[in-house]
């Protein structure tokens, strides 16, 4: 136990307040508080002596000289055993002081005195101290006391102290000495001890270094701090502030910065731009001397294009000691991952064996703390931060080597340097068993094109990179790489929108920066991004979001990231539960944010929202008593039903289920259906077959005002009448009409199988030439009635009735050579001739034109004929000698003839060619006189008749064939 007390002198100061093991300020008293009952106010400066004997037991006090009237400084020490030494060092500034600390051990009464002074010009604060006298060999054990009293405010900028308050420490530390050693206690310094001018220093805690002046005084001397010089970084970023060892001074650093994105381009961690199409995985970044077990950043590309020139990120594999974490994309070219650790998915946030994992804006982060590192990727870019304190020259990979020269970033893994990277990225290959084509350690044979192979037209979307939008990140981050990049990708892969990842790891790389651009509503929804419900996107967020169980946020910061968030006046709950509040409450498996005290029922439980503890308290949900329900009567069955009012409690209820049934439907005769009826209170049907009101004939229904055909001679159809006995509608029946008017030329007659006859050519119905009908039996034949040149007749050949129109072809007659008033008709009534005869007609050629018919066929048209026609020398004398007739016959003939061909028409259809004979020309030829006794006794008028019908027959039954 350590007390002190301080008697300051008569010197009036602002009043200040301190409490050891702490700096506390308040208004108006200042006091210095320890184990001790003791407190008293402090002055500015005193003077204080520390005496310390070691005995069992003992306590001894040191008292200070203040002036008189002053309170006075007492520090005692009590050991409950026996210590091997103690040192307590009490020091003040404000104003000139000196403070003496006195050690008796148990060997010697030597003692040690530490004297610090600080003049009025440069007060600073001092660290408490831990003095080392010589060796003595004692029992090892250590105890520290340690308290901080504030009399002023100090202010610490950019590296240097300045003089605004001092501290008073006192520490007492008991501890093994080492012979010729001095011991630090606090904070490690950047180096153990200084010696000086020959003097020896060495760095205490809280910013204070020891000067060993001589005689065992030792001079308490505040680290001061020089602003470093700001470096440039060869990435182009800008440096961070780091901590020295000592925990006092900072310095610059250029942090190692790695991206990846696109198809794919690359950014090393001194900055220099490279891209690569290969599709195999490959090494980012592992140590180039081990100091990390099983440590290093793996990508894993493919070809995203279907012509294979292209490739885009798809998993990113990050190892460190036992744990392998895969970051893939679950669909290309979008903001979809999912996480797997040791090929188990895991959720977010995952934390365990010095590694954790967790959502920040669009992004998956990885971090090692231990090794101040962490890796994002979210699907279509990455990136990978590194201290340089830690892994300057020594990484090699894809992402080079991190020591801000940009002249070996294209590294192999032999330690050559390639001539460009694209060549030099081919040489990182893995093996992974899910690409057997690929084989680590072969040399590219041509190094990959990184521009277009044929110019494009300017994207809209790249040009923003170097327009307004960015322009305030222009002064920290060049784009023009990234926009050569965000070209390529328009270029070569115009169709993926892959030039939103340029876009997108610029503005990442920007926030890193300090500057957050909103670039997303500029690209007229190209490159949009949508947000689920009940979060909202902004582009500069939060890293880590606040939540109801995290501390409140480091307000100060100003890196963000974009991503989708809870809306203002809302916080997540929880960063494993994706749920936003407007006050902090419980939230459980139904992603329900409740208030506390709030009472709910989830997955029949009742539960209580709890401040404090789990949170959500439940327990079984309590159902109200039923009654029983019995399920008597054929055909139910009991059932466990949703309660409207209460979903966890069901009820019993009484199905019915017909297929438990034993009574089965009736088959029903025709024109009978079965009709069921379910009697109130009952499930079994009651079944009955009753009439379907049709009508039946020949197994067959038919519906009411339906056709139905009994027989075809009868027109039959179902009426709406029912037979009383039959309990069927009756079928009415007439006979079919039948209409017997034929036309002229036509009979009814009556046709087997038929119900009604049919008329029946039985006359040749001819038009004449005047328009009217004509009616000819078959074998008739009859005179126009207004020219008697003309002859129709009927003919009936195999029951086909043919009529047929002759024309009568007179010879050539000449009025002049009859004698007036001889001019007649020839017995035909067509032709004229002379009558009497005084000179007979010659022999001659007479023509006519009539149609050919052979056989049934029949010339489609009028064939030109010839016959011979003419009056030879005729005559019977009687021979007086011979006593009888003497007759001399001669016949007009043909006397030359050729024969034609001509094309017939057939019934069936088909054509025959038909020979006929032609008289080319006719003469009187003697032919044998034949008597007939039927010819002398008709006169000679008769006979001409006679000879004119045959004639005119035989020319009808030529016309007619």
């Amino acid at each position: 136990t350590a007390s002190t007390t301080v008697s300051p002198p008569s010197v009036p100061t602002s009043p200040v307040s301190v409490t050891t093991s702490g700096v506390t300020e308040t208004g108006s008293t200042t006091k210095a508080t320890t184990s001790g009952p003791t407190t008293t106010e402090l002055p500015p400066h005193s003077t204080t002596t520390v005496t310390q004997t070691h005995s069992p037991e003992t306590t001894t006090t040191g008292t200070g000289s203040p002036p008189t009237g002053s309170p006075i400084t007492t520090v005692s020490t009590t050991t409950s055993r026996p210590t091997p030494y103690s040192t307590t060092i009490v020091t003040e500034t404000g104003s000139p002081m000196t403070t003496t600390a006195t050690l008796t051990t148990p060997t010697q009464s030597s003692a040690i005195t530490l004297t610090a002074t600080v003049g009025p010009s440069s007060p600073e604060p001092t660290a408490s101290t831990t003095v080392s006298p010589p060796s003595v060999s004692t029992s090892p054990m250590s105890t520290t006391t340690s308290g901080t009293t504030a009399i002023e405010s100090f202010t610490t900028t950019s590296g240097t102290t300045s003089s605004n308050f001092t501290t008073i420490t006192a520490t007492t530390t008991i501890s093994e000495f080492v012979s010729g050693s001095t011991s630090t206690s606090g904070p490690t310094a950047t180096s153990g001890s200084v010696t000086t001018a020959g003097r020896e220093s060495w760095l205490l805690c809280n910013c204070t270094k020891a000067v060993c002046i001589e005689d065992n005084i030792v001079q308490l001397i505040p680290v001061i701090c020089n602003p470093p010089a700001k470096p440039t970084c060869a990435n182009g970023l800008s440096p961070v502030k780091v901590i020295d060892d000592d925990r006092c001074c900072w310095h610059w650093e250029c942090d190692c910065y790695c991206t990846g994105w696109g198809d794919p381009h690359y950014m090393t961690f001194d900055g220099l731009y490279y891209s690569y199409q290969g599709n195999c995985t490959y090494v980012l970044v592992e140590e180039i001397n081990k100091t990390v077990d099983n440590f290093g950043v793996y990508i894993d590309n493919y070809h995203c294009n279907t012509q294979d020139v292209v490739s885009c990120p798809r998993t990113l594999i990050v190892r460190h000691e036992t744990q392998e974490v895969r970051i893939a994309t679950v669909k290309p070219n979008t903001l979809q991952v999912e996480v797997t650790v040791n090929k188990q998915a895991v959720a977010l946030p995952y934390k365990k064996f010095g590694l954790s994992i967790y959502e920040s804006g669009i992004n998956r982060v990885v971090e090692i703390p231990e090794l101040k590192m962490n890796v994002t990727y979210n699907g279509l870019s990455f990136s990978i931060r590194m201290p340089y304190s830690l892994f300057s020259n020594n990484t090699h990979g894809q992402c080079g080597t991190c020591n801000n020269n940009t002249a070996d970033d294209c590294m192999l893994p032999n330690g050559n340097i390639a001539e460009n990277c694209e060549t030099m990225a081919d040489h990182w290959q893995v093996v992974d068993p899910s690409k057997p084509q690929c084989s680590p350690g072969l040399s590219p044979t041509k190094a990959p094109s990184t521009t277009p192979m044929q110019p494009c037209k300017e994207s809209s979307i790249c040009e923003l990179l170097l327009g307004s939008v960015f322009e305030p990140c222009h002064g920290f981050v060049r784009p023009e790489k990234y926009y050569a990049a965000c070209l390529f990708d328009s270029c070569v892969l115009p169709n993926l929108d892959l030039e939103c990842s340029s876009l997108q790891i610029y503005a990442a790389t920007c926030a890193d920066q300090s500057v957050c651009i909103d670039w997303r509503s500029h690209t007229n929804g190209v490159c949009s991004y949508s947000c689920p419900s009940g979060k909202e996107y902004r582009a500069c967020g939060p890293i880590k979001e606040m939540t109801c169980t995290s501390s409140q946020q480091n307000k100060t910061s100003t890196h963000q990231v974009e991503g989708c968030f809870c809306p203002n006046g809302t916080m997540l709950y929880d960063s494993g539960v994706d749920v936003c509040v407007k006050t902090c409450g419980c939230v459980g498996v139904d992603k329900i944010p409740r208030e506390f005290g709030e009472k709910f029922i989830v997955d029949c439980q009742d539960c209580t929202c709890l401040e404090g503890g789990n949170g959500i308290v439940c327990k079984p949900h309590e159902c109200a008593k039923q009654s029983n329900t019995s399920c008597d009567g054929e055909g139910f069955y009991a059932v466990n039903e949703v309660n409207s009012e209460d979903s966890c409690c069901p009820i019993v209820t009484c199905k019915c289920n017909t297929s438990f049934c034993t009574t089965k439907a009736p088959k029903c005769k025709l024109g009978f259906e079965v009709h069921s009826h379910i009697p109130s209170g009952q499930c079994c049907p009651v079944y009955q077959c009753v009439p379907k009101r049709v009508c039946v004939h020949q197994n067959a229904e038919f519906l009411p005002n339906s056709s139905v055909f009994v027989d075809k001679c009868q027109n039959c159809f179902c009426t709406n009448e029912v037979n009383v006995s039959t309990q069927l509608n009756i079928i009415s029946c007439e006979h079919v009409p039948c209409n017997t008017y034929c036309q002229p030329g036509y009979e009814h007659q009556p046709v087997k199988g038929e119900c009604c006859g049919k008329c029946v050519q039985t006359k040749c119905v001819i038009r004449t030439a005047n328009t009217s009908d004509l009616i000819l039996s078959p074998g008739e034949f009859k005179n126009d009635p207004y020219n008697n040149c003309t002859i129709y007749s009927c003919v009936n050949i195999h029951n086909q009735l043919i009529s047929s129109t002759s024309e009568i072809t007179c010879p050539a007659f000449n009025e002049d050579s009859c004698k007036p008033g001889t001019i007649t008709f020839l017995p035909n009534g067509c032709c004229r001739t002379c009558a009497p005869l005084d000179s007979p007609t010659p022999c001659s050629v007479r023509q006519r034109k009539d149609f050919i018919v052979h056989k049934g066929c029949r010339s489609v048209d009028r064939i030109v004929m010839t016959e011979c026609e003419g009056t030879c020398g005729t005559f019977s004398l009687y021979s007086a000698e011979a006593n009888s007739m003497k007759h001399s016959c001669s016949c007009c003939r043909e006397s030359s003839t050729s024969v034609r061909e001509v094309e017939l028409k057939c019934p069936t259809g088909h054509s025959i060619s038909h020979k006929y004979v032609y008289v080319e020309s006719c003469s009187c030829q003697d032919t044998e006189c034949r008597i007939s006794q039927s010819s002398e006794l008709q006169n000679t008028e008769e006979n001409d008749k006679v000879s004119t019908l045959n004639h005119i027959k035989r020319a009808i039954s030529l016309t007619s064939k």
